[in-house]
């Protein structure tokens, strides 16, 4: 018998292929996909609300006004990269013993405690990372950390957590977001500093790219983003000219001369991190 789910399914084909599908299908029924249109039509509505402040037509003579609803956001709340602490759990087993000797083989080390390189190394084995991995990118000690862990978890966590913010703090990707530019800013810029002191792109920040290039109209966070293209992992080249070369040719044939060197020079120094990773790939292959 007919299924809900597939019922919605064979929809979908309807939609796109309707030769595909002859069947009759009731006209309501629940929603099984996401509108994958919906960040165009989030451009669309920013760039038609942009035009209507500054035109005399009054807002009922456009089509299509309503509004889709934007993410809820608390009036007061900010992007903010979270300090970096233990877990809670060890914070309470520890306060349980009264006295935490911190130099017990036994003990891990408080990150908060962690201020210097040289406790860094004496504690390196005692080490946890904290509760919330977007610390990390604020903690160049950690960051050293993070270099020396073989620990898959902690990448997974950093990955999971900066793909999260990136994708819901966009500011041409998420409707009534622009408000938000200088805080998205600031946090492009301190993942793209983590980036140049890791030496190595985020495969996250490669993911956010390929997804807002698209949309992107060259002109909001330009600078920050231009210098996260420098950093994108090295991928097969028909991945890369269908999701980078040709959303990036679209601005640069249509843009001033000033965008065209920046795009010139983004794509110099993502060559030149190309060849060093791959001389230090190769340095490390030679010695083993």
């Amino acid at each position: 018998g007919m299924q809900s789910h597939l019922q919605a399914l064979l929809s979908l084909y309807k939609l796109f292929c309707p030769e595909l599908v002859t069947i009759t299908l009731p006209g309501k029924m629940k929603t099984y996909f996401k509108n994958s249109e919906h960040p165009w039509k989030a451009a669309i509505n920013t760039v038609r609300r942009r035009n209507q402040e500054n035109s005399p037509v009054s807002r009922p003579l456009f089509l299509g006004t309503a509004q889709p609803q934007s993410r809820k956001r608390k009036w007061n709340t900010q992007l903010i990269i979270p300090a970096s602490s233990t877990n809670k759990k060890n914070l309470e087993e520890d306060r349980k013993k009264n006295c935490v000797d911190l130099y017990s083989m036994n003990e891990s080390f408080p990150v908060e405690q962690l201020q210097t390189f040289s406790q860094l190394l004496q504690n390196i084995h005692r080490l946890e990372f904290p509760s919330q991995m977007g610390s990390v990118l604020t903690n160049p000690l950690l960051l050293h950390y993070m270099n020396c862990s073989k620990d898959e978890s902690i990448y997974l966590r950093l990955y999971y957590w900066m793909g999260q913010t990136l994708q819901e703090e966009c500011p041409w990707c998420v409707v009534d977001n622009n408000r938000y530019e200088e805080e998205f800013k600031d946090f492009l810029e301190t993942v793209y500093k983590t980036e140049c002191f890791l030496q190595e792109g985020f495969s996250s920040c490669k993911e956010f790219l390929y997804k807002s290039l698209p949309l992107w109209d060259g002109c909001c966070c330009r600078s920050q983003i231009l210098r996260l293209v420098s950093w994108i992992p090295l991928s097969s080249f028909s991945e890369m000219k269908s999701h980078l070369y040709d959303p990036l040719s679209q601005l640069f044939f249509t843009s001033s001369l000033y965008f065209k060197c920046s795009v010139l020079e983004s794509l110099k120094e993502l060559l030149q991190n190309w060849l060093n990773w791959h001389v230090v790939h190769l340095d490390s292959e030679y010695d083993s």
